[in-house]
């Protein structure tokens, strides 16, 4: 397959679908900061400020998306995780990227292309090579913060396990105030009792905070210091990636009792698996709050299930999918006893399973408390439904159901810092859904109104509910 080298398709009205919405984009949208509260990036990264060596190491080598579809389209592994060479993995994703058409891929690879390199050709394996040099000549003379100045990036919080030093964290903040760097406390390993790995775990975070571990009080004194270290360094979120919510009934004598069989090497019980599990998400949330953080979920994923390539590769290589788990029950009881002792603090939870959006929108409303708008924030649509459809479906259910206006809009959920574009994209579909209310006689032609909106939902609720300077 092989395009003609016609860039059109990407013009200033990409995804805007009528005047109104490019007034509204352009106007509006496209003026306001980036708030990029959840994404993988990482702060060594930022805070050596180092220039990429190529194209792949910035674009490829950590993405699972385009990994799925180089597999997808028949490039044999060696190409996409292996010891190939750079350029070599570079012209598999060239030969792949025409087969993307209509995978919101082939969008963002060129809007990347575009607002970072200026590169206006479509990337096939006729164009590989002038791209990747193109590309390659101006990562060399551009370092990662660069990279986020020139998408008007205002403050990113990035993804840290509980025993990160936080070093570059640290680092940045004495050095770097352009942009605020921000770590989020993401605690799922503490969860993983039923892993092989959670008794080193749990040595390191021995270690980290100078104490023994033997029962719950023990376990909770160390989570609580780590609680406080990323405090003190300026964390306001919280993160989790599980299948679901767990709202088990549970003693502390019960968990204690867990955690001896656990350290002497016996087997657990899902039933005692799901309570451990109950007991830590129950008062991690409590310390949460009591720091007036925000807590999110991000919910629905069946993860790593391709065994040989776990195996080979380990975790995050591109092997994960939507699942069928229950949702509404377990949000239901967890969220009902932290609001019934009053210590739920603002929440976002994620829905990957797109039958379940209703679900979601729904539920977040039941626990709303007059202590801030939308307290409880049903998330930017995610992972798989993070594309055209997907994102139009979630701005539509959350209209329907909830209140779009007090929404706190998109994040990137990537590992690249080549992925701020997406709120772009996001935003020409935000624009373009609004815009289109308007003109069919659904919403009032007041396009002030709907530009504060719009303003709103690309950065002031985001910046009022986060309250990063507190």
């Amino acid at each position: 397959m092989i395009f003609k080298n016609d860039t059109s398709f990407i013009g200033d009205n990409f995804l805007l679908d009528s005047k109104t919405a490019e007034k509204l984009y352009y106007d509006f949208a496209s003026k306001m900061p980036i708030i990029d509260y959840h994404n993988h990036l990482s702060p060594e990264i930022i805070a050596t400020n180092k220039p990429f060596e190529n194209l792949n190491e910035i674009w490829l080598k950590e993405d699972h998306y385009k990994w799925r579809a180089m597999r997808a389209n028949g490039i044999y592994e060696k190409y996409i995780t292996g010891n190939t060479t750079p350029y070599e993995k570079f012209e598999k994703w060239a030969e792949t990227v025409p087969y993307t058409v209509a995978n919101p891929l082939f969008h963002w690879t060129h809007l990347e292309l575009q607002r970072y390199f200026n590169i206006k050709d479509l990337l096939q394996p006729s164009s590989a090579k002038r791209i990747y040099e193109t590309a390659n000549k101006s990562l060399k003379q551009t370092t990662p913060r660069q990279f986020l100045e020139q998408m008007n990036v205002e403050v990113i919080c990035t993804t840290d396990d509980i025993l990160d030093s936080l070093e570059h964290h640290i680092l940045l903040k004495k050095n770097y105030t352009s942009i605020k760097i921000l770590p989020t406390f993401r605690a799922d390993s503490i969860f993983e009792i039923e892993d092989h790995g959670y008794n080193s775990y749990i040595k390191s975070l021995e270690e980290l905070c100078n104490s023994t571990i033997q029962n719950l009080s023990d376990l909770l004194e160390c989570l609580q210091q780590r609680v406080n270290h990323f405090h003190e360094n300026g964390c306001r979120l919280s993160d989790y990636g599980l299948p679901q919510i767990y709202s088990e009934d549970f003693t502390d004598s019960e968990i204690d009792s867990i955690l001896t069989k656990q350290f002497s090497g016996k087997a657990l019980s899902l039933f005692e698996i799901n309570n451990y599990k109950s007991c830590i998400q129950y008062y991690l949330s409590k310390m949460y709050f009591a720091k007036g953080w925000v807590q999110q979920f991000h919910l629905g994923a069946i993860r790593n299930n391709n065994k040989r390539l776990l195996t080979s590769f380990g975790k995050d290589s591109g092997t994960d999918s939507i699942s069928d788990f229950s949702q509404a029950k377990s949000m239901s009881t967890f969220f009902n006893r932290l609001d019934n002792e009053g210590t739920l603090c603002k929440t976002i939870t994620y829905n990957l399973n797109p039958s379940l959006n209703e679900v979601f929108a729904t539920m977040m409303g039941n626990f709303n408390d007059g202590s801030f708008p939308a307290k409880m924030q049903w998330g930017a649509a995610w992972w798989f439904s993070d594309q055209k459809d997907g994102i139009e479906k979630q701005l539509n259910v959350l209209s329907n159901i909830g209140l779009l206006s007090r929404f706190v809009g998109m994040v990137t959920d990537s590992r690249s810092l080549l992925s701020f574009p997406r709120h772009e994209y996001f935003r020409r579909i935000l624009c373009t859904v609004i815009g289109n209310e308007i003109d069919n006689g659904t919403l009032p032609n007041d396009i002030n109104f709907f530009g504060k909106m719009i303003e709103n939902i690309c950065y002031h609720n985001a910046v009022d509910f986060f309250k990063f300077d507190k």
